[in-house]
């Protein structure tokens, strides 16, 4: 089978690694361009170390990257984890298409940060699709499906490095076989059952203590490691990563205000929420390096009855 790679970073380059280890013939790598000053794509690493042909256009609508790809004569393109938009015209050229993965069960949780938001809305399971990519978003005929569990306390890096990353190397393998063999099928996707999120960023990881401690425990969780779940303190960012969670069980057990520090160990420092509280592993001070939650209360001044947010 002879490919396209299109991509970018870890997982691009995983996916490469695992096509070239089971003999399949990679024609040319596409990645985005590499902003000015960032180190270079993995992707794009990993390619010219193999002495492959890496493509990079500012756009894949670019009549140059239309006439890149025809000239590859390749079977299929492939795109893993990819954030330039692939017009309609271009996933056309391979003689067997496109195919792309996307990090949920399409139809849901369609667009960019689809690891974070089942997370965030507390789902106990996720999964990917490798799908027919078209001119709209996530919304193409679904190839195949795998389906994963979320733990009560997976945080976004466990779900995306030990499931989905994984999982959708496999997955991206076995849909292309069978479109190769012409023994796929595709399914359109069922609009009834469809949403779409946006990124879920800096303005949507701010931590509300008012909210319910499963939301708060729910947030820092499906922020973790990136974007970062965030408070305030003394007017500046505090970031929390790692943490449990603790459920008031009668009104004797409440402990402090929304948003007061309860309580500061050598490893943690506790918050009080609606319903409960959350007991902070690990955290990042404004310009600062991640360091457990003991060693930020102790750093920033943190003491029972210290609050944030405001």
């Amino acid at each position: 089978m002879r490919l396209a790679i299109i991509g970018q970073q870890d997982f691009g380059k995983a996916v490469l690694e695992a096509f070239v280890a089971r003999g399949d013939e990679v024609a040319a790598v596409f990645c985005a361009p590499e902003k000015s000053g960032a180190r270079i794509d993995l992707l794009k690493a990993a390619a010219q170390e193999r002495g492959l042909p890496v493509l990079q256009f500012a756009s894949l609508r670019n009549p140059e990257a239309h006439d890149a790809m025809k000239s590859l004569g390749v079977d299929l393109g492939v795109m893993a984890y990819v954030l330039q938009f692939a017009p309609d015209s271009l996933v056309k050229i391979p003689r067997l298409g496109v195919i792309q993965f996307h990090p949920s069960l399409l139809p849901r949780y369609r667009g960019p940060s689809s690891i974070n938001w089942p997370i965030i809305r507390g789902d106990i399971g996720t999964g990917l699709t490798i799908f027919r990519p078209t001119e709209g978003l996530d919304e193409g005929p679904v190839v195949l499906q795998k389906e994963c569990a979320i733990g009560p306390d997976d945080t976004l890096g466990d779900v995306y490095f030990n499931k989905l990353f994984p999982l959708g190397i496999e997955a991206l393998l076995e849909a292309a076989s069978l479109v190769f063999a012409g023994k796929h099928q595709e399914t359109v996707q069922d609009e009834s059952r469809a949403s779409y999120e946006g990124w879920c960023r800096e303005g949507e990881a701010r931590v509300h203590w008012g909210h319910h401690v499963d939301a708060t425990y729910n947030l820092i969780r499906g922020c973790n490691p990136a974007p970062g779940a965030w408070t305030t303190f003394n007017g500046k960012k505090l970031e929390l990563f790692d943490a449990r969670k603790h459920l008031f069980r009668r009104f004797a057990d409440v402990v402090g205000k929304i948003g007061e520090v309860s309580d500061v160990t050598d490893g943690s420092f506790k918050v009080t929420a609606q319903g409960g509280r959350v007991e902070v592993l690990r955290a990042r001070a404004a310009d600062g390096k991640k360091l457990s939650g003991g060693e930020v209360a102790r750093a920033l001044g943190l003491t029972a009855g210290t609050i944030l947010g405001q």
